[in-house]
């Protein structure tokens, strides 16, 4: 068996660890789900879950990766009993099929960044744009290969000298990026009729506490703290493989955590006061909650025309273009790279499975590419998957025992911070009942809304998750064995 590489050091694991966290998400889809769901109030539940959901199931995913050194299948496959692989299958499966497509953004960002640095973006409408990017099918296709091959090229180098450089030198930069970025929205001059910059502020951090009692802000903040930290994508499960046994646990779950919510402030400080300091107070919100086809209102419609409205705005759109490669190239390295940890648990050579997993990713990403319904559908599908999958962390580690999972594999670690029994409260109670509100409240509102909810072909609808999550669950469930004894061989489990 050949030795599995490991980071240099604890800097390099929560530097990559903090590339895996910080995406598209947190400029893409961040300010505009924060504008949609009562601004500042918005921040007070997001911190919140922060710690209720997304750092203990960090602390999991570390752990698990750590201590069974192996991919997601065989993590879950080697904590629980080999009967159990599939569970591991279905996360790992989960954070692929949102890279078939999540691919397909990073590669809309590769464009607009040569698009703005040429200055072929500036003075356009950004609507008509977007629409002729999208109806000439060959540029999303080449855009989404190049994103892939990027990242499949740093991947093909190894952990070291591949995952390891790439996240020094894109981490920083992003950081950077973001907050030059912020600064120069913050010092913009306020056009006439618009509220200016501290307008923008205003709204950012000056909470209506009466918004507080709309309980579906709560939800969408919850649903924003696991999908942007990557809490329970079996992410930093693959990671921790390349971890060293006594790195700090605790310390690089609330590191990724609160470094994640930086970057996704530093995003909304760049583009809200932008907004609010071209545009009047009424027109302005309007603008922060469009969504746009496949949820691109802000970042690819609006955003070239606010900035065309700037000083400097060529400048200061390529730098946002720029920051947002960085964001998705970081996170899509860390996505591969889970595919290709499973791959190699099932005895492939690094290089073989990096090969694999990006021609089977651009393959697979290839109708996302070209059809923005069936890039919704899948959006919605595995989005809404990977809150299955932050329970499956749950429920292993409640059969492992909470508090023996903390006790021997948590804080034996170099930990900066005791974890205390809140971790075993928080891992047994509350993540369940967390999942529980938000799974319940989103089949509620499917099965409410005007798209018939048993359709199993429709974009949004309830019919088309659960026959898609059903097709894939069977399958795992029926090649449990095989994937079982691929990956563990005659290891015993240690639940």
């Amino acid at each position: 068996m050949t030795k599995t590489e490991s980071f240099t050091s604890r800097w390099a694991l929560l530097i990559a660890a903090l590339g895996m966290a910080v995406g598209t998400g947190n400029i893409w889809r961040f300010p505009r789900i924060l504008a949609t769901n009562g601004g500042g109030a918005f921040l007070i539940p997001l911190l919140i879950f922060l710690f209720l959901w997304a750092i203990p199931l960090l602390m999991v995913e570390i752990a698990m990766g750590r201590h069974t050194r192996k991919g997601v299948v065989g993590a879950f496959g080697r904590l629980m009993g080999r009967q159990a692989t599939w569970m591991g299958a279905f996360v790992g499966w989960c954070t692929m099929a949102i890279t078939f497509y999540y691919s397909v953004v990073a590669g809309w960002c590769v464009k607009y960044l040569i698009a703005s640095a040429t200055g072929e973006l500036s003075g356009v409408d950004g609507t008509a744009y977007w629409e002729g990017v999208q109806t000439t099918v060959w540029q999303p296709v080449f855009f989404h290969f190049v994103a892939m091959a990027a990242c499949a090229l740093i991947l093909y180098r190894g952990v070291v000298a591949g995952i390891e450089r790439a996240s020094k030198v894109l981490i920083p930069a992003l950081f950077v990026l973001l907050m030059v970025a912020a600064v120069r929205a913050l010092t913009l001059p306020a056009a006439e009729g618009a509220g200016g910059p501290m307008a923008g502020l205003e709204f950012l951090f000056n909470p209506n506490w009466s918004d507080l009692l709309n309980y579906e802000i709560w939800l969408q903040a919850l649903t924003q703290s696991a999908w942007s930290t990557g809490a329970g994508w079996g992410l930093m499960v693959t990671y921790a493989v390349y971890s060293h046994k006594k790195d700090d646990i605790v310390g690089t779950a609330m590191t990724i955590g609160l470094g994640n919510n930086s970057a996704s402030m530093l995003a909304a400080l760049a583009i809200i006061p932008t907004v609010f300091a071209v545009l009047p107070l009424a027109e302005a919100q309007s603008v922060l909650r469009d969504s746009g086809p496949a949820s691109t209102g802000l970042s690819f419609i609006w955003v070239p025309t606010l900035f065309g409205e700037i000083p400097g705005g060529q400048f200061f759109m390529t730098l946002f273009f720029l920051a947002l490669v960085v964001a998705a190239f970081s996170s899509m390295i860390a996505m591969l790279e889970l595919g290709v940890r499973i791959f190699m648990d099932f005895g492939m050579t690094r290089q073989r499975a990096v090969t694999s997993v990006a021609v089977g990713s651009v393959v697979l990403g290839i109708p996302s590419a070209v059809n923005l319904s069936f890039f919704s559908n899948q959006d919605a599908v595995w989005g809404i998957g990977l809150m299955v999958s932050g329970f499956f962390f749950a429920v292993a580690v409640g059969k492992f025992g909470a508090a023996r999972f903390r006790e021997e594999l948590i804080e034996p670690a170099d930990n900066d911070f005791r974890v205390g029994r809140w971790f075993d409260f928080a891992i047994r109670v509350l993540v369940p009942l967390q999942f529980t509100v938000l799974i319940t409240w989103w089949l509620y509102q499917t099965a409410t809304s005007a798209e018939a909810w048993w359709n199993p072909f429709g974009v949004f609808t309830l019919g088309t998750c659960l026959f898609q999550w059903g097709v894939v669950l069977l399958i795992f469930y029926l090649a449990n064995n095989r994937m079982a004894a691929a990956t563990l061989g005659d290891e015993p489990a240690t639940g």
